[in-house]
């Protein structure tokens, strides 16, 4: 199993753009990948915040290694989860 941990805070446009995309390609990974969305301002999402040096959000963080920040591009998503 994939495990993603999806860093969002509210307001945040680049996190609402991301949500469309794992809405979009989720379907096609469903029994692969578990998303986790974590709002970055909770203790929880300041601990990741901190361990994976989040420095704008979305942060996407996928098994224990940070993917990206700031925004996610869809296409280098679907091929960073198929290489699983």
């Amino acid at each position: 199993m994939i495990k993603i941990q999806f860093l969002t805070m509210d307001g945040c446009h680049n996190c609402e753009a991301a949500k469309k995309i794992f809405d979009e390609i989720m379907p096609d990974f469903k029994d692969k990948v578990e998303v986790t969305e974590i709002n970055m301002t909770t203790t929880e999402g300041q601990e990741l915040v901190q361990k994976y040096s989040v420095m704008a959000s979305p942060g996407i963080i996928i098994n224990d290694e940070l993917f990206s920040t700031g925004g996610v591009n869809k296409d280098k998503l679907i091929e960073k989860l198929k290489s699983f």
